[in-house]
């Protein structure tokens, strides 16, 4: 089965029941015919938004690819009476997407984070995968649309015309960054990372493995940055779980 063809429609956004190589062998497919495609993720906290954002449940069934970041997602799709064949997340994928760019001779363009953060996560790749062509540039620059910092990373993205630029600004802003600037940027594809950077330079600790792979690393973060965190995680991850059983009856309004 095509696993562009094939989606799971979660409160209205449908997302891509895909594995690491389909979406490996689908980026590969989207650079080879040297294409303009928009491979987006979801999380409890971006489905969350897209009910209180319209524009970026729009935006998100308008991208090419969409696969999950979380057991919440997987959970969500089995409420549902369905099933996802791996989560893909961005702190153990960027690695995978490393590995696969570097051997397909691909280049990459992080952006966002802190100044020093993109370049200190570049720096640590390039230790296991040295010919690996990564451009960097920090995420604090006034991103208006029509500003004249926005204009000139603009310039700057297509000047190098990347194969895959990584957006980390955190949700929604870089979902709403991408949807006004998309049609100006010179790029194959566009993947949004969230704090993927602070993830990759070591800048952010993440949860203990054990608590990664058994459906809480929401909590190890949550006690990693609580003050910033809690509302996302104590309201809404019982909030998104309310709004699946809804969707599983039939009373989800715009589901």
């Amino acid at each position: 089965m095509d696993p562009l063809n094939n989606t799971i429609g979660i409160l209205g956004v449908q997302v891509h029941p895909i594995t690491i190589a389909q979406l490996h062998q689908c980026m590969a497919d989207f650079i080879s015919t040297n294409a303009h495609a928009l491979v987006l993720n979801v999380n409890i906290n971006c489905l969350n938004l897209s009910i209180e954002h319209r524009w970026l449940k729009s935006f998100l069934n308008r991208a090419d690819i969409v696969f999950f970041d979380g057991f919440g997602i997987q959970l969500a799709a089995w409420i549902l009476g369905h099933r996802f064949p791996e989560r893909i997340t961005y702190a153990d994928w960027m690695w995978q997407l490393a590995d696969f760019s570097s051997n397909s001779n691909f280049s990459l363009f992080f952006l966002g984070g802190k100044p020093g953060v993109a370049e200190k996560a570049a720096r640590n790749i390039h230790a296991e995968y040295p010919g690996l062509k990564i451009y960097c540039q920090h995420g604090y620059f006034d991103k208006t649309q029509e500003s004249q910092e926005n204009k000139t990373i603009i310039q700057l993205i297509n000047r190098e015309k990347p194969n895959i630029l990584v957006l980390g600004f955190g949700m929604p802003l870089q979902e709403r960054w991408l949807m006004e600037n998309w049609d100006r940027l010179e790029v194959n594809i566009a993947l949004t990372g969230g704090a993927v950077f602070d993830y990759l330079s070591g800048e952010l600790r993440r949860a203990p493995r054990w608590m990664t792979e058994h459906g809480m690393e929401w909590m190890g973060r949550l006690i990693i940055e609580p003050s910033r965190l809690w509302k996302r995680y104590l309201i809404g991850n019982p909030l998104f779980l309310w709004r699946v059983v809804m969707q599983r009856i039939g009373r989800m309004p715009g589901s």
